[in-house]
C-alpha cells in the first residue's frame, strides 16, 4: 500500500495504544472494498485507506463515509484528530515519514488536550406551526396583516404578503438568538468549550458543538433532555455523539503549542 494508481487517505491521526482495531471492519473512503488501516509510529497512529487516484472525492457518500470512521473512533473512547476530508497522501512511506514523524510533537499536544473528552453537537429547529402561531400571537399587526390576506385570491395583497413576510422572519429571527443564548445557558456549563452557527434554513434555531469530558457526559445529556422536555412541540432536538471532536481540533493543537511557548 499504496498501490500504482492507489493513494493513502487520511482520515485523522490518533494514539498508537488506544488505537481500535475494529476500525479496520469499516468501508473506507472512495473504496468500500478497501480496509481501512492504521499507519503505527512514534507512539501514534494514523488512520487511512487506498483510493483510486482517478476517482474524484466529494460525494455525500464519501463525506459520511469520513465521518463514520472518526466517529467509531470516538465512540470507542480513543482520542482522535479528526483530519479536514480529502486529506490524500502518496503511500504508506509519506504518512509515516512526512505526517507522523514531522507531526509527532504536534500531535502529542492536541491527542493529550482531547484525552477523555468528545464532541456533543446539538441540532434544534423550530416547529414550524408553533412559532407561528407564537409570532402571531404576539404581534398584533401580523393578525391585522393575516386578517387583511384571508380569503383574498393569490394575486392579490401583493404588499400586504411582502410586509407580513418580513415581520414574521423578524420576529423568528429575534426569537433565534433568546432561543439560542438559552441552549447555551443550559448546557455550556458542562462543557469545555462550544461553538455555534446558524442553520441555513428558516426553521432552523442554532447547531451548537460542545467539548465534553467524559466525567461530565451524562450530565450535559441530562440537561439537554430536559431542555428537549422544556420546547416540546416548540423545538425539534437531536443531539449527536460521542463525536471526534471537528469542531475543537484546531484549538487542541494551538493551545497545545503555545502552552509551551
Amino acid at each position: 500500500m499504496a498501490e500504482d494508481g492507489r493513494a493513502c487517505y487520511v482520515y485523522g491521526v490518533v494514539m498508537g495504544d488506544r488505537a481500535d482495531e475494529s476500525v479496520k471492519d469499516l468501508p473506507a473512503v472512495g473504496d468500500p472494498e478497501a480496509p481501512v488501516n492504521l499507519v503505527r509510529h512514534g507512539g501514534q497512529a494514523a488512520v487511512v485507506s487506498e483510493v483510486p487516484v482517478d476517482k474524484p472525492l466529494g460525494t455525500p457518500e464519501d463525506l459520511r463515509t469520513h465521518a463514520r470512521v472518526l466517529d467509531h473512533l470516538a465512540a470507542q473512547g480513543s482520542p482522535v484528530l479528526p483530519f479536514r476530508f480529502g486529506t490524500v497522501m502518496p503511500d504508506i512511506a509519506a504518512v509515516t515519514d512526512e505526517l507522523l514523524t514531522e507531526g509527532h510533537d504536534d500531535f502529542a499536544r492536541g491527542l493529550d488536550r482531547l484525552r477523555g473528552r468528545a464532541q456533543l453537537t446539538v441540532r434544534a429547529r423550530y416547529e414550524q406551526d408553533a412559532v407561528l402561531h407564537e409570532v402571531v400571537t404576539e404581534q398584533p399587526e401580523a393578525r391585522r396583516l393575516r386578517e387583511e390576506l384571508r380569503g383574498l385570491p393569490e394575486e392579490a395583497g401583493y404588499e400586504q404578503r411582502i410586509e407580513l413576510g418580513r415581520l414574521v422572519m423578524d420576529s423568528i429571527a429575534a426569537k433565534r438568538s433568546v432561543d439560542a443564548l438559552e441552549l447555551d445557558r443550559r448546557l455550556a456549563p458542562y462543557a469545555l468549550a462550544s461553538v455555534s452557527e446558524e442553520p441555513a434554513s428558516s426553521e432552523g434555531l442554532v447547531n451548537a458543538s460542545f467539548l465534553v469530558d467524559d466525567a461530565k457526559r451524562q450530565a450535559f445529556e441530562e440537561a439537554a433532555e430536559q431542555l428537549a422536555e422544556h420546547w416540546h412541540g416548540r423545538v425539534r432536538m437531536r443531539l449527536l455523539g460521542p463525536l471526534a471532536p471537528y469542531d475543537f481540533v484546531a484549538d487542541a493543537l494551538l493551545e497545545g503549542k503555545e502552552g509551551d511557548e
